[in-house]
């Protein structure tokens, strides 16, 4: 077992993708303002997205993913996780800290596992509706469990009383947003529609969705706004086929600007991975999900199941998704705008703004000290003081 120094230092691991970064970004905002030090732990592609907090120690640990893999992947993925295992331990012995912190993922599983190995603490936090696979492995020899949806698949029996429902932590970008007020459809007025399908885009939405609007009644289809995401090699024909129905699109491969496009549509269209999904929640927009139907353990569908389930949006399943279907669900929803304005009300209810803070405060809670980094099993040592 370590021996721990005053000042309440907290380890994050998490991959590079955004839907492990942001959460993990945030939360570390929420912990320096509290006084502590945060050191992130990441993979090769943990440089890729921005807004982790200036002062947040960096380090890239080896690691390489399994799941989904076949026997020769997961024979060539285990010696990397072991040489990860070793670095992030050799780095945990230096940093001592009080508690690390894993957003799932593969590349959560050196740090966490060479934490459990030298004693320190651990706390896995998920984001999608499901336990992810790493977090399930972490979780049973976690102290504590954060989840994001208060209904969550696969926690391991007998760790109730570890789990604590604090939502995903998200952007400041998205807790802006959240204060825009929905905009009011009017008989005439644009109608304004998001869609999106993850940081790539997605192939079935810019397969189908140009054909749907296109198929709208005149009067709906004249109103309509669209902006959407495409992946590169979709981008051309999907731009064609707006121009061809006149329908007014912006196209792009990346928006920089997600939240604040969430916060002046009506509607999302969109893929339900867990960033998407948790921002259309706390900005409050009602979304159309259809969720990748070969995401690892389906964690998609769960996400989506569990908007649907709160009225903050409809599910659709890819295999039914079609131009007929999608046309057929937006008719009804535009003709009656007010169950669009309870899907947004229902949204921003369900959305979460404070979970970064709610997660800062587990962290605390676990590690024995107060919001402002005081020991409380001893009052004397604060974050900047050792106890005389």
């Amino acid at each position: 077992m370590l021996s721990f120094a005053a000042a309440p230092k907290i380890v994050l691991a998490a991959g590079g993708t955004g839907g492990h970064v942001f959460p993990a970004a945030a939360l570390a905002k929420a912990l320096i303002a509290r006084g502590a030090e945060v050191v992130l732990m990441t993979d090769a592609r943990g440089g890729v997205y921005q807004g982790v907090p200036t002062g947040v120690e960096i380090h890239r640990i080896r690691s390489k993913g399994f799941a989904g893999k076949g026997f020769l992947g997961r024979l060539t993925s285990i010696p990397q996780l072991g040489v990860g295992v070793l670095q992030a331990r050799a780095l945990l012995g230096r940093i001592k800290p009080r508690l690390a912190v894993g957003f799932g993922g593969y590349a959560s599983l050196p740090p966490l596992v060479a934490a459990n190995w030298l004693g320190i603490p651990t706390v896995v936090h998920e984001q999608n509706a499901i336990l992810g696979r790493a977090n399930r492995l972490l979780a049973k020899k976690a102290k504590g469990i954060a989840i994001s949806f208060a209904k969550t698949g696969m926690i391991p029996d007998g760790s109730e009383n570890r789990v604590r429902h604090v939502g995903m932590p998200v952007r400041d970008s998205v807790l802006s947003a959240r204060n825009v007020d929905y905009p009011t459809i009017t008989d005439e007025g644009p109608i304004r529609i998001l869609i999106m399908g993850g940081s790539q885009g997605a192939r079935v939405l810019s397969e189908v969705a140009p054909t749907a609007l296109n198929g709208l009644p005149e009067h709906l289809k004249a109103r309509l706004s669209v902006v959407q995401q495409c992946r590169p090699e979709d981008l051309d024909g999907v731009r064609a086929a707006y121009a061809e129905s006149g329908v007014r699109a912006e196209l792009s491969v990346f928006f920089d600007d997600i939240p604040e496009r969430m916060a002046a549509c009506h509607l999302i269209i969109a893929r339900s991975g867990a960033s998407s999904t948790a921002e259309a929640l706390a900005i409050g927009r009602p979304a159309v999900l259809v969720p990748y139907r070969f995401a690892i353990d389906d964690h998609q569908s769960a996400n989506a199941h569990a908007v649907d389930d709160c009225g903050a949006g409809w599910l659709m399943e890819q295999e039914s998704f079609d131009a007929d279907a999608l046309a057929e669900r937006l008719v009804g929803l535009f003709s009656l705008p007010k169950t669009l304005l309870l899907a947004a009300s229902n949204a921003k209810r369900n959305g979460r703004p404070d979970a970064a803070e709610r997660l800062a405060d587990m962290v605390f809670d676990l590690i024995g000290a107060d919001g402002n980094g005081k020991d409380t099993d001893n009052p004397d040592k604060t974050n900047n003081e050792e106890a005389a």
